[in-house]
């Protein structure tokens, strides 16, 4: 403002200089006035603006933050993909020294890898200085920077949260999936329970209207928020009034798995089925008739309809000895099983495994496809013993080893409770 004046004044002076004196002052006093007011009127409009953009990045803080001091003002930052702490920094106005003051104050906190979904709070004084900044990993675990003089210091909090044990009854009348969602169950705990008996249990072929499973699982809750974090530590399965009971148990290396009472593994060897969804559109058959020959043909595995792109696993630890394309399965790969077992899956859309390739259960290796002589999209899967062809749907699965010595030991002490669990929560429920 000052700059523009002098040379304004001088031209004034040049411009009425025969003027009496009075009235050039009074001219000058009135151009000075005017130009004061939209001085103030550009600081009011400077002032709108920066409140403007501070209401653009701040949002309501949740139950998660009642512990913020209210005397300063919280601006919250979600991480997105491609963000790192300097890019949300220029986006809240905030200075690098402040960052690297961060940056040095602890190694622990790793604020130079920070992911997408975190989130950042940013603590201001009223005259925009970063007094206290936390890094909010999760639910449970945050970095909380306070700020001494021109130094951080750093404290690392870990919420414990409330765990609650729920129980369900489920009477299946037509699919696992849709009495789970009846029973409010999550999808999470009814794809646990696929997991848990899925070695024992066809859940296309096995089940009938009337089968019972009941579950016992954990829930974990923070300020009254629920985690997405849930776990079965118990389930029984009562198929054609055979029941089969699964325990969760984690031993002294922190290897979790579950068992029957009797500590036998419930994961077996191998998976009954290699991939979730699916029917069966023909099943092992020497006498039958190729649905494109037109010959009779033995048909030495099992076909499972599914949708292109449905995730194919590898129904047991092995090594892949052949992977590839031909004309007649298309994309293909075979695994080998310790030299007495060899699995085949065809007509695969996409391989995700090569030859030479070590491959563990579960283990993606491929996507359901419609290639080679193929009618629809679906997986070909073969099982062989010894170099000969069996039944996948039904040949006896080698079983995973069982718990033994002072292991068993520890296992049927700390298991026996959730076995009490279930039986008075089965009682109850004939009671009432």
């Amino acid at each position: 403002m000052a700059k523009n004046l002098t040379p304004s004044v001088i031209k004034l002076f040049s411009l009425y200089k025969d003027l009496p004196i009075t009235h050039v002052l009074l001219l000058l006093l009135c151009v000075t006035l005017t130009w004061a007011s939209l001085d103030i009127l550009n600081s009011i409009d400077a002032v709108k603006n920066h409140e403007s953009k501070t209401k653009e990045i701040s949002i309501n803080l949740n139950s998660e933050n009642k512990s913020l001091q209210p005397e300063l003002v919280w601006i919250s930052q979600k991480i997105n993909n491609g963000d790192n702490l300097s890019t949300v920094f220029e986006r809240v106005n905030l200075n690098a020294l402040d960052l690297i003051r961060l940056i040095n104050a602890t190694k622990i906190a790793n604020l130079n890898n920070v992911f997408p979904g975190e989130k950042l709070l940013f603590g201001l004084t009223s005259a925009k200085s970063l007094q206290e900044f936390h890094y909010i990993k999760s639910k449970t675990e945050r970095y909380i920077f306070k700020r001494v003089i021109d130094q951080y210091q750093v404290e690392h909090r870990i919420a414990k949260p409330d765990k609650i044990v729920n129980y369900r009854h489920v009477v299946i009348q037509d699919s696992l999936y849709l009495a789970g969602k009846k029973a409010q169950l999550s999808d999470q705990i009814i794809m646990e329970i696929v997991n848990i008996f899925g070695w024992d249990i066809d859940f296309v072929f096995d089940i009938r209207p009337g089968d019972t499973f009941t579950v016992l699982f954990e829930e974990n809750f923070v300020d009254g928020e629920k985690l997405p974090d849930e776990k079965v530590i118990a389930a029984s399965f009562n198929l054609k009034n055979n029941e089969i009971i699964a325990l969760r148990y984690q031993n002294s290396s922190g290897l979790v798995g579950y068992f029957t009472p009797q500590g036998i593994n419930m994961k077996k060897a191998f998976l009954r089925a290699p991939l979730d969804i699916f029917k069966i559109s023909s099943g092992f058959n020497l006498r039958r008739k190729h649905p494109i020959h037109k010959k009779i043909k033995a048909h030495r595995g099992v076909d499972y309809a599914a949708p292109v792109g449905t995730s194919v696993y590898a129904s047991g630890d092995g090594k892949v000895v052949d992977a590839g394309f031909n004309r007649f399965n298309g994309n293909y790969v075979f695994i080998e099983h310790g030299g007495i077992y060899q699995t085949k899956y065809l007509h695969l859309n996409k391989l995700f495994v090569k030859r030479g390739d070590k491959v563990l259960q579960r283990q993606t290796i491929g996507t359901v496809g419609s290639t080679g002589y193929s009618t629809g999209p679906h997986l070909h899967y073969e099982f062989l013993v010894n170099g000969v062809h069996r039944n996948p749907r039904t040949v006896s699965l080698p079983k995973a080893e069982p718990l033994s010595g002072q292991t068993r030991a520890s296992f049927q002490e700390s298991t026996k409770d959730l076995i009490e669990k279930l039986r008075k929560n089965k009682q109850s429920r004939l009671e009432n």
